[in-house]
């Protein structure tokens, strides 16, 4: 991975402290910046970080947001006493001053900026910021929320003004809304702001119609504001999944930011009083993952919510070890393979056969409502969205009138989860098998076959997959990928990638091997078209997406979903639209071991889309994938390496509008799939408004959860 990730700390920002008793504001404590800087340390993970030093705010910096009348007002905190500070706090809400805040937090937003400028001058690649107190909900002329200068709205404007970065994505997963954000930049089409947050029809704090999904920005802004609102508490690791699949990722490329910055709140996590969600600290790592082929890379990360400590400091360790380039963790609770088969079509000419429970995933009502919501309210603004589900014509939920009796209630109900699973990177990162003459990339390890191969090796692979028809040199070859996939599975290797003389029996040999022999489940992504020998396997260890221009053929026995689009892969919207809302679903809820990512002869993809899709899917099996191509593609295999190695793929630039043929043919396999597939759903249930009481039954709406024909 080329540059570095930075992190940004500085103990004086702990000397910001409640000095009175204020139930509310009293777990904003200086704990938890030094218990997560302490994590990062014990863990090992501070030390490999770029340590860059903290610099306090200017003025001019703070003014890119906030009034002067306000400012002056903050620069006479340092001078009061204590009643004086708590009458200052009191008009705010629910925020508090200390002698010492206006320093802190002009250390806060100016460690913002350091990051953002060792980003954007190419000194790190991406960071995070350990900061408080937080910034999202303080506003033009007003603190708020224990928020006092908004660090990430004075981070997006100084690097428009400073570096002439002309789009930022602003991705806030906080579990309150950033309403300072969102004020801040309501008109301004060139900032993005995504926010996902606890709204209850707004019963949960800041209680603001203005959180609401149908908010979407004012005059050349709108449509540059997305709210997804959780009616609901004890969200899941794959209703975020989901709504990063199918609203913001896709949103996302289509807008082709240049910098993302990250409102880091980890109350969206597990066990914090505030949040009271379910999601826990290993999705932050694939949260990340999924923002860092964007922007080139460039992500900052700026600390602002979370306030269970033990979820927090894991919260903070998964994002920056990701950040740092290691392998994401298996995704925890998405619903992997149980003792049930599940058959269904995938095509009027194909079948799917997977050992998979769907009780075991789901994504819950509540959040399809919240999601297919979104994605109605967005569609004018966003091409990739234009497919979405309306909106039903009767009233639905998250438009009700408060209803005070079924406010959620504050539990101090103890929840437990089971600590993170230790992420330990294999010493190689990236091994290559390459034919003679070619060579081998910087960063990467030859893997050379060998003349003198294991001969349990070669016996097993002629016996049960090759026969005595393919000659000694490829059978060198194929046992070598056989031995590397060994290698990955004790993690000794992480990927790997090949040049191979055929890729279709590098595939089959290779999979059928994996599930056979090492009994691991296997994803196969084929990126181009071609008659590929069948099936693989028939026990549903292995899962074949097939992205190609090419109609499915013949009925094929095992887990097969074609994807046929119009002009195949060359078509970069449709492409990237099929690898975001379906490949990438797909991949996470089936969990595999082994990804194999192959491209056939003529796939016509364009090398940026090839290298976002081999990027993104470092998300799964734990980064471990083997890449066939065929021999004569030896010029890509350095820029194939590179995302392998965790270099960000290049930005795509703003994406068209996908072929209206190609959305049908998704939007139809989503529909077929989606019974089992809980992670391809993007509507809901609605609740109707009867007519004359208050009675209310449930009905489906169109494009309900049901299996749909063709």
């Amino acid at each position: 991975m080329k540059a570095g990730t930075a992190l940004i700390y500085d103990e004086e920002m702990t000397r910001h402290r409640l000095l009175w008793d204020d139930p509310v504001c009293e777990i904003e404590v200086p704990e938890r910046l030094t218990l997560s800087h302490g994590a990062l340390v014990r863990s090992g993970l501070a030390a490999r970080c770029v340590s860059i030093p903290v610099r306090q705010a200017k003025d001019e910096d703070i003014l890119l947001v906030h009034s002067q009348e306000y400012l002056e007002a903050v620069k006479t905190t340092p001078h009061l006493s204590v009643e004086e500070l708590q009458e200052f706090s009191k008009p705010f809400g629910d925020v508090y001053f200390h002698p010492d805040s206006y320093h802190c937090a002009k250390l806060a937003a100016g460690a913002t900026l350091q990051l953002v400028d060792g980003v954007l001058t190419g000194e790190v690649r991406n960071g995070l910021a350990l900061v408080r107190p937080p910034g999202h909900h303080s506003m033009h002329s007003t603190a708020n929320g224990f928020c006092v200068f908004n660090n990430v709205a004075i981070a997006a404007r100084y690097a428009k003004k400073t570096y002439g970065v002309k789009r930022v994505l602003i991705v806030d997963w906080d579990i309150h809304h950033g309403q300072g954000v969102q004020y801040c930049f309501e008109d301004d089409p060139s900032v993005l702001y995504f926010s996902w947050h606890r709204y209850e029809h707004q019963r949960y704090w800041p209680n603001l119609r203005e959180s609401d999904f149908d908010i979407m920005g004012k005059q050349k802004g709108t449509g540059f504001n997305i709210n997804v609102p959780w009616n609901k508490v004890g969200m899941k690791n794959s209703d975020y999944l989901s709504v990063f699949c199918h609203v913001l990722l896709p949103v996302a490329y289509e807008f082709c930011p240049d910098l993302v910055l990250v409102c880091a709140g980890f109350d969206s996590g597990i066990g914090d009083p505030e949040g009271q969600m379910s999601a826990t600290p290993d999705i932050f790592a694939h949260l990340t993952h999924l923002l860092m082929n964007l922007a080139g890379g460039r992500l900052c990360a700026v600390l602002e919510g979370g306030y269970n400590l033990t979820s927090l400091q894991q919260s903070v360790c998964q994002t920056v070890q990701t950040l740092l380039g290691d392998p994401a963790p298996p995704p925890v609770n998405l619903g992997g393979p149980c003792h049930r088969s599940a058959s269904y079509s995938s095509s009027s000419s194909s079948t799917i056969s997977i050992i998979f429970c769907a009780s075991h995933f789901f994504v819950s009502s509540s959040a399809l409502e919240s999601l297919h919501c979104v994605r109605a309210a967005h569609r004018p603004y966003w091409s990739c969205l234009k497919h979405a589900a309306e909106l039903p014509s009767f009233e639905i939920s998250t438009k009700r009138v408060k209803d005070e009796g079924n406010e959620s209630k504050q539990t101090n109900k103890e929840v437990v989860w089971p600590e993170p699973q230790k992420r330990v990177a294999p010493p190689v990162c990236t091994a290559v098998v390459l034919p003679d003459g070619v060579t081998c990339p910087d960063g990467c390890k030859a893997f050379i076959p060998l003349d003198d191969s294991d001969p349990a090796v070669v016996c097993n692979l002629r016996e049960k997959f090759l026969g005595d028809g393919v000659d000694g040199v490829a059978v060198a070859t194929l046992s070598s990928l056989v031995v590397l996939v060994e290698k990955m599975q004790k993690n000794q290797i992480r990927n790997g990638l090949a040049l191979v003389p055929d890729v279709a029996m590098a595939m089959m040999c290779v999979a059928k091997h994996t599930a056979a022999v090492l009994n691991e489940r296997v994803l196969v992504v084929c990126v181009g078209g071609s008659r590929l020998p069948g099936p693989i396997t028939e026990d549903g260890k292995t899962l074949l997406v097939q992205v190609s221009q090419e109609e499915a053929g013949e009925q094929r026995e095992g887990g097969f979903v074609p994807v046929c689009l119009k002009k195949g892969c060359s078509d970069v919207p449709g492409f990237m639209q099929a690898v975001l809302g379906l490949l990438l679903p797909l991949g996470y809820q089936y969990d595999p071991d082994l990804v194999l990512l192959m491209r056939t002869e003529g796939s016509s993809v364009c090398e940026g889309a090839w290298l976002q899709l081999t990027g993104l899917l470092q998300g799964v099996a734990q980064g471990r994938t083997l890449v066939l191509m065929q021999e004569r593609e030896k010029d890509c295999v350095a820029p194939t390496v590179s995302p392998l190695l965790g270099d960000a793929a290049p930005p795509l630039g703003p994406l068209d509008a996908p072929l209206a043929e190609d959305v049908e043919v998704l939007e139809r396999l989503r529909n077929r799939l989606q019974v089992d597939w809980k992670l391809l759903q993007t509507t809901g249930e609605f609740r109707v408004a009867a007519s004359h009481n208050n009675l209310t039954h449930q009905q489906t709406s169109t494009g309900s959860l049901r299996c749909l024909s063709s």
